[in-house]
């Protein structure tokens, strides 16, 4: 491997988030070091994935089938769908293994600062989605940050017409956590103790 080779695996690797440029390079040395045993396997793994994995047409989650295995799965609860930020989000409350339903990722939050407006989002498809006869609850599971309950509030108006019941996850989620990087327990807990938003068909 030539240096040139290296100087660009370093490049690539410190646009990682996480990785600047001194990670980077310790990534690099421990990977080629390791180039039977780890660099040539993930080598093959990531041409896998380039060229298998697929974005969910309906919920926007990554998978190599479309619908992916969630969307698809009939024991699924059909009448619950939850509204998180991103993939992350979605893998997290995955984890935790307290939410049986559907999910529909937005693909981030509304943002005036960063010019991120209703038309960036996959805000549209959610409302398509939420209109569905079997649909009974939308969680909006965004992030406790400004940009995400701002959201949160601006898609409980948008779903105020629609008669389903619009909560919100309760208590165990701090103001400006992130929902990738809390436990198992505290988005269990979370989800369980959602609070109700606007009007539904139960009020």
């Amino acid at each position: 491997m030539s240096n040139s080779e290296i100087d660009h695996l370093i490049q690539l690797l410190s646009k990682l988030p996480g990785l600047g440029p001194r990670s980077a390079r310790r990534a690099t040395l421990y990977l080629i070091s390791r180039r039977e045993s780890l660099l040539a396997p993930l080598s093959k793994a990531m041409a896998l994935a380039a060229e298998n994995v697929k974005i969910c047409g309906t919920c926007g989650n990554l998978d190599t089938l479309d619908p992916c295995a969630i969307c698809a799965n009939p024991k699924r609860d059909q009448s619950m769908l939850c509204v998180v930020e991103d993939i992350s989000d979605l893998w997290a409350l995955e984890r935790s293994d307290a939410f049986r339903g559907r999910y529909h990722i937005l693909g981030g939050t509304l943002s005036a600062l960063d010019g991120i407006g209703p038309d960036e989002l996959n805000i549209e498809g959610l409302m398509t989605r939420a209109r569905e006869p079997q649909i009974v609850e939308v969680i909006l599971a965004l992030n406790a940050t400004v940009d995400g309950q701002t959201t949160s509030h601006y898609l409980s108006d948008r779903l105020e017409d629609s008669g389903i019941k619009i909560s919100r996850l309760a208590h165990g989620v701090p103001v400006g956590g992130e929902l990738d990087y809390l436990d198992d327990g505290t988005l269990s807990a979370a989800l369980k103790s959602r609070r109700s938003m606007g009007n539904s068909r139960e009020d």
